[in-house]
């Protein structure tokens, strides 16, 4: 949300290392849970440490990054936050395995500006560090980015629901995530970039933050529902929220007047498309991020090159019912290339 951070679930990987605490370099195999996991065979080690280990964002990302490891002959280690914002298990988790000797690390930042001071003293012993998902703040304090233009991938939605409308009045309903998180913010902006309005504008008749939760999503439209019932265009930070209000425009008896776009492309809110409960989602890729991160770490253990700048992993426009101008693929592809 990612995200975004990446957002809420714990539907899986429940007690796969118990008793383990997180962001501890405890191997556990493949499989683990908040600790490490090691695979490939190398001398080179690898870290990657992410925002949870229960989002299904970021388990594909860490199925991503051990398929990497393997092809390209490094040693992975892996962490992850308690939870979403745990910025000081991340710098934890960064000290250790500085101290562990990875040539580089891999992070979805929980907090952009907080944990710059850690990656800056990774960086001055010759880690190399790229940020997955989310950037950080600044950007520069990493080497690298591979991530979603989230604002294109709002733009994107934002194309697909003004040609959705086809002209007719909107009443827009924005469900985001918190303030001053930027992969939120981006998505947000996208989306109204890509609608044609500003914000202020009339049309945005109700803003709520969700978290990117779908029980807070289900609240969000419930408080908006009442307070403009005439809502007809939902935005939403990604698919759980997405659905929260799809629940709660059901309860009404609106789910079939209201048009609901969202982010990220998980296999449920995939599924939700096909279904009809979501008109569209931008898709992205976390397994990619992932694997280019861990060839980038190889290639500067090899020789010495540096990945840097940022690399867009892609997004893609996914919908059943395509408008024109807009450029998308269908469910098919989309569950062909979900996560989680």
């Amino acid at each position: 949300m990612s995200r975004i951070s990446r957002l809420p679930s714990s539907l899986l990987r429940a007690a796969a290392c118990t008793g383990v605490a997180a962001l501890t370099l405890t191997a556990c195999g493949s499989g683990s849970g908040s600790g490490s996991a090691s695979t490939g065979s190398g001398s080179v080690k690898v870290g990657l440490i992410t925002k949870t280990d229960t989002n299904p964002f970021f388990v594909k990302m860490k199925e991503g990054a051990e398929k990497a490891a393997k092809e390209n002959g490094v040693e992975l280690s892996t962490a992850a936050g308690k939870f979403d914002g745990d910025n000081a298990g991340q710098v934890t988790a960064i000290e250790n395995m500085v101290a562990a000797g990875v040539k580089g690390i891999l992070i979805t930042p929980s907090d952009s500006k907080a944990i710059v001071p850690a990656i800056e003293k990774a960086k001055a012993k010759g880690v190399l560090v790229i940020a997955l998902d989310t950037p950080t703040d600044p950007e520069s304090a990493v080497d690298a980015l591979f991530a979603t233009d989230n604002h294109k991938a709002g733009e994107l939605i934002g194309e697909y629901a003004k040609a959705a409308m086809k002209g007719k009045s909107a009443k827009i309903a924005t469900l985001d995530l918190a303030p001053g998180v930027s992969v939120g913010v981006q998505r947000h902006n996208g989306f109204l970039k890509g609608f044609g309005v500003e914000e202020g504008d009339p049309s945005i008749v109700c803003s709520q933050d969700t978290g990117g939760d779908q029980a807070k999503g289900q609240t969000a439209m419930e408080n908006c529902l009442q307070k403009s019932p005439d809502i007809n265009v939902v935005y939403t930070i990604n698919e759980p929220a997405a659905l929260g209000a799809y629940t709660a425009l059901k309860a009404k008896g609106r789910e079939k007047n209201v048009l609901i776009v969202s982010v990220d492309g998980g296999c449920t809110g995939t599924q939700a498309v096909k279904d009809g409960k979501i008109a569209a989602t931008s898709q992205q890729y976390p397994l990619k991020m992932a694997a280019e991160g861990v060839k980038a770490v190889a290639t500067y253990a090899k020789d010495g090159k540096k990945a840097s700048g940022y690399t867009d992993t892609g997004v893609t426009l996914i919908t059943d019912k395509a408008q024109d101008g807009v450029t998308s693929k269908d469910t098919a592809y989309g569950l062909e290339n979900c996560w989680g």
